[in-house]
């Protein structure tokens, strides 16, 4: 620890608030697709570089801001308090986040990061004492933390990265997936060319053209509605537990949970293969399929596919037409909900069993690797959660740690 020192984060590198001048902020004429405007959830979203923005500016909201290059550590300081993540493209982003450019190697970015991590919490609890918690540029600024010499922190920032890209290409991997099972989706259920369409030929009904053999029905004609529920103390407290805030966005793996411990209200139970429609705000898009047995908040819909339909099923449920329609249907204004009764009717041409089948393996083929992938995942981030105050405290070596042997356990 001797090359260790207290040091500010202006001592790596310089500290500047984003930029987003015009008001109203949520005018249209700000937003295009020219150039991705990352915002905290962003940020707080990203496992380690940020290239996923939800809105995008266009040419007049690009000239009203400012444009960041790739390699700058976005911290926030509202709402999502000293999150962190590095930018992977240019983009611009809002006086909530702050950029951290490094001024001696480009690692440094990596380092911070890492450093912010550490000490979210005490950051966090600086932030607050005011209506609404910020942490500010002055008050980030005036925080020292313990840092070593540039040739150790380039080394801890690469450790760490190392795991982290490895969750990425983990979920890259996995999104690829994803996206095979959809395309397929669309072609046997959307254009129907599915194997062996060349012997079948289109006939009128209720839904248009569809292929002889294929009967009109509706998604309730391929799941059950799963009404258990069950009160939290009474299940193991290591019981996995699903909060809407667990669902990802537009991506069918699920891949984080808590546990039952602690937990209040009546949950609904589900089972590893299920489907859980989070039915607030629908147009979040979050739909994903159980990976084990557990319980979750009853705003998610709990969806059990029937056996031949378990492929169509999954895919339906997850399509942007049945979102789009549970959102156009939900009841409310602020806190709009599906309503099952509703959704259920969603209609669908259904193929003749062997078909059905045949789509189910691809699907589940598809989706178990991706779980694979996922669970790799979280053994590599328990990994990391466990080197990383070590690391960033001096209380391991970094020089003698066998990176290898640590990434092949985790993901074992």
């Amino acid at each position: 620890m001797t090359e260790w020192r207290e040091a500010s984060l202006v001592s790596l590198g310089s500290v500047e608030r984003g930029r987003s001048r015009h008001r109203p902020r949520n005018d249209p004429r700000l937003f295009g697709e020219k150039m991705p405007f990352f915002q905290t959830g962003d940020v707080k979203a990203a496992t380690l570089h940020m290239t996923s923005a939800g809105q995008y500016y266009s040419d007049f909201g690009v000239a009203q801001s400012r444009v960041w290059e790739p390699g700058v550590t976005c911290i926030t300081i509202a709402a999502n308090i000293a999150e962190s993540a590095v930018l992977g493209r240019h983009g611009c982003f809002p006086d909530s986040v702050l950029g951290f450019t490094p001024a001696y190697q480009p690692e440094d970015a990596y380092f911070v990061k890492y450093l912010l991590d550490v000490h979210r919490e005490r950051l966090t609890n600086a932030a607050r004492g005011t209506t609404q918690a910020n942490l500010s540029l002055e008050k980030l600024l005036a925080h020292k933390f313990p840092v070593p010499g540039p040739a150790t922190r380039c080394r801890i920032a690469g450790v760490l990265r190392s795991l982290d890209e490895l969750i990425e290409n983990n979920r890259r991997r996995s999104w690829v997936l994803q996206e095979m099972a959809r395309a397929i989706y669309r072609e046997w259920f959307v254009h129907f060319r599915y194997p062996g369409h060349g012997d079948s030929t289109l006939a009128p009904s209720p839904l248009g053209l569809i292929p002889e053999g294929w009967t009109c029905g509706t998604v309730q004609d391929m799941v059950e509605l799963v009404k258990t529920t069950v009160d939290p103390g009474s299940v193991d407290p290591a019981t996995p537990a699903v909060g809407l805030e667990h669902i990802p966005r537009r991506h069918l793996t699920l891949d984080a949970w808590s546990t039952a411990e602690g937990l209040g209200s009546r949950k609904s139970v589900f089972a590893a293969g299920d489907i859980l429609f989070g039915k607030i705000r629908p147009y979040f898009h979050k739909v994903s399929v159980a990976p084990l047995d557990g319980i979750c908040s009853t705003d998610a819909i709990v969806l059990r596919p029937l056996d031949n339909h378990w492929g169509q099923a999954v895919m339906t449920v997850s399509s942007d037409d049945f979102v789009a329609h549970a959102t156009q249907t939900s009841n409310g204004t602020k806190m709009p909900r599906a309503d099952w009764k509703v959704i259920k009717e969603f209609p669908v041409s259904l193929p003749p069993a062997e078909v059905a089948q045949r789509f189910t393996v691809v699907v589940r083929d598809a989706l178990q690797a991706a779980e694979l992938l996922m669970f790799q995942s979280r053994g590599l981030a328990s990994a990391r959660d466990l080197l990383l105050p070590k690391l960033m405290t001096g209380q391991i070596d970094v020089s003698s740690l066998d990176l290898d042997a640590v990434a092949e356990g985790a993901a074992a």
